[in-house]
């Protein structure tokens, strides 16, 4: 919601914002930039507080061990209540985006998301390949009877539903 953001859209974000986490994720922030101005002095650097940016923003789990309390139950009873914490990590930075992408040399490189399955391989990434070697497959086969062809038609309407299903189905008639 603030990742990357300037530091005034982020707040302004944060104040208006109907979530309940928002107030302490705000106070964090203003806490950061705190911070960035008190090294950016110790440093002997000048950062304007305006031109900083959310580099990174993230909340991870904290302890809880430790963290249990007891609440009263009925019948003279206690349950045990055990308190989650997290840790919220909020990165500040003062250089520019672009600067930032271009250090990076992955700027040029996009490829698409590939999920956990698939890069894994084996069983989990085979019904996918399965599934792109299927048209070339049935287009080597010559048809027999009418059965497959009607076999075929209701696989294309099954397909109907799948978007850009009509695109494919285009193209084969095309060809």
């Amino acid at each position: 919601m603030i990742r990357g953001k300037n530091v005034n859209q982020a707040l302004a974000i944060l104040r208006y914002s109907n979530k309940r986490a928002a107030l302490g994720i705000e106070k964090c922030v203003k806490s950061a930039i705190a911070n960035a101005n008190e090294a950016a002095e110790k440093a002997n650097v000048s950062v304007d507080p305006d031109d900083l940016w959310l580099k990174a923003a993230y909340v991870d789990q904290g302890p809880t061990k430790n963290r249990r309390r007891m609440r009263p139950a009925p019948q003279g009873r206690a349950y045990k209540e055990r308190r989650h914490f997290c840790h919220v990590t909020v990165l500040v930075s003062s250089d520019s985006k672009e600067a930032q992408v271009k250090t990076d040399g992955k700027a040029g490189e996009v490829k698409p998301a590939v999920s956990k399955s698939a890069r894994r391989g084996g069983a989990a990434a085979a019904p996918r390949s399965k599934r792109a070697a299927k048209p070339e497959a049935a287009a080597a086969a010559p048809e027999v009877s009418e059965a497959p062809e009607k076999k075929a038609a209701k696989k294309s309407s099954k397909a109907g539903s799948k978007p850009g299903a009509a695109l494919k189905r285009k193209k084969k008639e095309e060809e």
